[in-house]
Formats: C-alpha cells, sequence, structure tokens
C-alpha cells in the first residue's frame, strides 16, 4: 500500500478511558511505522502531558498541541517547518471573570514551557504530570508573557454549552472555542483561526503528502476542520454525532475497546 500520514488525536481515540496506551494499539503503531507510514499526534493537550505518548511511540515526527496552536518536532530542536500562536496576556487574564460561575473548577493558561491556574481542580491524573505545585499563578505580577491558550474546566459537561456561549459573546472572532478531553472536556481557548488541520495540513506539506493519502483519527468537536481535511477522515464509535455525519468511516469499536488498534489492523491488512 502506498505510504499514508496517519493523524492521531489522543483522548477519547488513541487513548482508553484510564488515559492508557494499550499494548495491541502500541504494537499496531509501531508495526505502520515500521512498514514506512508517518505517525503524528494532533491533540488538543499541552505537549507538557502528551509528550509521555509521544516517547511511549518512539515517535520522531512533528506534533499539533493546543488543538493546532503549536506545531514543533521535539526531536529536531531547530526544525523550521513549525509555528507558534498565541493569545494576549491581557484577555488570557480577563477570562479570569468566568471563575465567578460556580461551576467553572479550574482557569488555565498555558505556555510552551509553563501552566498559570485559578482553582484547585485536577481534571484527570495527567493533568499535572509533575504536580500540581509545579504550577503558577494565573495573576497579572505572575503571567508576563502570552499563552497558547486558556482551558476552562467544569466537573460537567452539561454547563459547557453556557459558559461557551459567554466566551463567544465576549470575544466575539477574535478567539476560537474547542472541546476536547473525552470524559473530562475543557473549552480551550485559542487564537481566532487555530484549528488542528492548519497543522495537519503543514504537516502533509513538509512529507510532501497529499490529502487522499492522509488517514486522520478523533472523536469530538475539535477534530472536525482535521476529519474533514484528510483524505479519510475516521471517527470513533464514540465520538459525537456532528463529527460522524462529516466521517468516511467509523470505527466498530469505542477507544476503549482498542477501536483505533483494529481500524488500522483492517485498513492496512496487518
Amino acid at each position: 500500500m502506498q505510504r499514508k500520514l496517519i493523524a492521531l488525536d489522543l483522548d477519547g481515540t488513541t487513548l482508553n478511558d484510564h488515559s492508557e496506551l494499550s499494548r495491541r494499539t502500541h504494537q499496531t503503531i509501531q508495526r505502520l511505522r515500521k512498514d514506512g507510514h508517518i505517525v503524528s499526534i494532533v491533540t488538543g493537550r499541552p505537549y507538557r502531558n502528551s509528550y509521555y505518548y509521544y516517547k511511549q511511540l518512539e515517535l520522531d515526527t512533528p506534533i499539533v498541541n493546543f488543538n493546532g496552536a503549536w506545531l514543533h518536532n521535539p526531536s529536531q530542536r531547530f526544525w523550521t517547518h513549525g509555528y507558534h500562536k498565541t493569545l494576549s496576556k491581557d484577555l488570557a487574564l480577563s477570562m479570569l471573570s468566568l471563575k465567578n460561575n460556580p461551576e467553572v473548577q479550574l482557569i488555565a493558561a498555558e505556555s510552551q514551557t509553563a501552566i498559570y491556574i485559578e482553582g484547585q481542580y485536577v481534571p484527570y491524573p495527567d493533568f499535572f504530570p509533575e504536580g500540581i505545585h509545579m504550577s503558577k499563578q494565573l495573576r497579572p505580577e505572575i503571567l508576563l508573557e502570552d499563552p497558547t491558550s486558556v482551558g476552562v474546566f467544569t466537573t460537567t459537561r452539561k454547563f459547557q454549552p453556557e459558559i461557551e456561549q459567554k466566551i463567544i459573546d465576549t470575544y466575539k472572532d477574535s478567539v476560537e472555542v474547542r472541546m476536547w478531553g473525552g470524559d473530562t472536556p475543557c473549552l480551550e481557548v485559542v487564537a481566532a483561526g487555530v484549528q488542528k488541520a492548519m497543522g495537519l495540513e503543514r504537516i502533509a506539506d513538509y512529507y510532501h503528502f497529499s490529502r487522499e493519502d492522509i488517514l486522520a483519527f478523533g472523536d469530538q468537536e475539535n477534530d472536525y476542520e482535521m476529519i474533514q481535511y484528510a483524505g479519510h477522515g475516521v471517527v470513533m464509535s464514540n465520538g459525537s454525532e456532528r463529527l460522524k455525519r462529516i466521517s468516511n468511516d467509523i470505527t466498530r469499536s469505542t477507544n476503549h475497546d482498542d477501536g483505533l488498534a483494529a481500524y488500522l489492523e483492517d485498513y492496512f491488512k496487518l
């Protein structure tokens, strides 16, 4: 089979419900890499809590973080094909007003190397890989850089539409609001125009792939443009119905039941 570019979302797609990479998924991806296919992670997560999976999969390819706001190659320090889109620190600080909503448990402004928080909520076990004590307070005298994104976390999904609308009404077309995180969803605010397909397109250009040779896998609204852009966009069976309507295919099994690995095994006839 002709060489393919395989773009993988993490939460709700490549990882199971315990945020783990199963042995079957690991083995399947390693087999595809050995056969010459290019595998890249395209995630809403920051690099600080996605690098573990990057290293576990022994990747040396570019990775897209923050829903497309940062494209870089951790294996090449001076890789020049990447980019980094930021928000203004003033905008990030103004979002502290959302904490007045009792359903908002955590506001986290993230840069390439640091996280600034308001709240003590831990969305999932590896959200703070080195412990919450390594974070900084989201305060004007402490946040001295323009962050890449601002994440707004609630304890349940049902409050998110109301909060998302409040963000849109306040900042209008100066930002994009994306949801990621599977069972612990985050409303992530990034610069206007930022989405996963932007990073995927740049990776495809770097490796000289046409769109028809791109496979992309996702499950949530933040995967929409990526699934739409790829020549073959696949949505997990546990994915959103809106995403399934634009997909080329849907996995038979969920992320927790090795749905990604099973699909890749069938598609590539492993």
